[in-house]
C-alpha cells in the first residue's frame, strides 16, 4: 500500500491499467475497483492520480463500445496492420498504450475515422466491412432448400467475422488437404466454408472450381452434428443421389466430412475427402482425419483469439 501511494500519477494509472483484465470471449471486464479492496482509500490518498487514471483507463460505462487490437482495427478499416499501426501511433486514431506496450483503441474511434473518409479517399474494403453485417451472404435465407443448424444466424455472423471467406490460399490449410488425400488415397480433399449462398473452398485438392451453390453442399448436412458425416455411396443416399455434384462433374460417390469450429464452437465448415467410387474408411484413416480437422480448427480458433 505504501509503495502504491508513492507512485506518480502516471505510474499509478499505468499500474491500474495493467490490472485491467479483458476477456472478450466471456464478455467480462474486471477493473482494479473489483480486485483491489482498498481502492477508495488509495484514491483518497492520491486524488490527482485517480483523476489521471480516469482519463487513461477505458470508461466502464462504454461496454457497447468494445476495445480493439491493432489487428482488429486494421480489418475494420480494410488496411494492412502496419498501416493501422502508423495511424494509431500518429494519433489519427485515438488510442492508449498498455503497460506491455500494446496499443488499444475503441470501436468508436475506428468508426469515427471511417465516417470521416470521403468517397475518394476511403478504402473500398472499409466500405465493404462497414456494410458486412448487411451482406445477404451472411444472413439467413428464408425457407432454405438446404438443411441448417439451429444457430445458423450466429454461425453466419461468426463466419463473416472470421475474415476467411474469399481470403488468399494459405499453406496452413493446403498442407492439411494434401495430407488428407495421402492418408485416404482419395483424389479430392477440401476445407469448405458455408455462407448462406455458397460453399467456398479455403483449400482444395483435385477440384478445379473454387465454390459451389450452398444447395449442392454435402457439408450443409455435415455441420448439423458434431460427428463426421460419412456417405459411402451418394447414389444410394436419397439426400444426394440427384445432387449436381453426383450426377455431373466431379461425379462424387463417396464423401467424408469433419466439422471445423471457431473459438465459440460454431461450425464454420468442414475438412472433407471425396472419391468417385463407393468406399469405406479404415479406423486408422478416420482417426487421422479427426486429427487433421482438429488442427484446422485450432488454426481457426487461434485467429479468433487474436482479434
Amino acid at each position: 500500500m505504501t509503495k502504491l501511494m508513492k507512485m506518480t500519477n502516471e505510474s499509478l494509472a499505468e499500474y491500474c491499467l495493467s490490472s485491467t483484465i479483458l476477456d472478450q470471449r466471456l464478455g467480462m471486464r474486471y477493473s482494479m475497483r473489483c480486485i483491489w479492496p482498498n481502492w477508495s482509500i488509495l484514491c483518497a490518498c492520491n486524488n490527482a492520480a485517480a483523476s489521471d487514471m480516469t482519463e487513461i483507463l477505458p470508461d466502464k460505462s462504454t461496454d457497447d463500445d468494445p476495445i480493439l487490437t491493432t489487428r482488429s482495427a486494421a480489418r475494420l478499416l480494410g488496411v494492412a496492420v502496419s498501416t493501422a499501426q502508423q495511424w494509431i501511433e500518429c494519433g489519427r486514431i485515438a488510442s492508449w498504450k498498455t503497460p506491455g506496450g500494446h496499443r488499444r483503441v475503441r470501436l468508436s474511434a475506428v468508426q469515427k475515422l471511417l465516417d470521416s473518409q470521403t468517397p475518394a479517399t476511403a478504402p473500398e474494403s472499409a466500405a465493404r466491412v462497414r456494410s458486412e453485417v448487411m451482406d445477404p451472404e451472411f444472413q439467413c435465407v428464408p425457407d432454405p432448400s438446404y438443411p441448417v443448424p439451429d444457430d445458423e444466424s450466429r454461425r453466419l455472423r461468426a463466419l463473416a467475422a472470421s475474415g476467411l471467406i474469399d481470403s488468399a490460399p494459405e499453406r496452413q490449410f493446403d498442407r492439411l488437404t494434401w495430407l488428407a488425400t495421402r492418408i485416404t488415397q482419395a483424389p479430392m480433399a477440401l476445407v469448405s466454408l458455408l455462407t448462406s449462398r455458397r460453399q467456398w473452398f479455403k483449400s482444395r485438392v483435385g477440384l478445379d472450381v473454387a465454390e459451389t451453390p450452398r444447395e449442392w453442399a454435402f457439408c450443409s448436412h455435415a455441420i448439423l452434428n458434431d460427428a463426421p458425416l460419412i456417405v459411402e455411396d451418394a447414389v444410394e443416399d436419397e439426400r444426394f443421389r440427384n445432387n449436381p455434384l453426383v450426377t455431373g462433374v466431379p461425379f462424387i460417390r463417396f464423401y467424408a466430412g469433419f466439422p471445423l469450429y471457431d473459438k465459440d464452437e460454431r461450425k464454420l465448415g468442414t475438412l472433407c475427402v471425396l472419391d468417385q467410387v463407393p468406399r469405406k474408411l479404415t479406423s486408422e484413416q478416420m482417426d487421422a482425419l479427426h486429427e487433421l480437422a482438429a488442427i484446422a480448427t485450432e488454426e481457426i480458433k487461434r485467429r479468433g483469439l487474436l482479434e
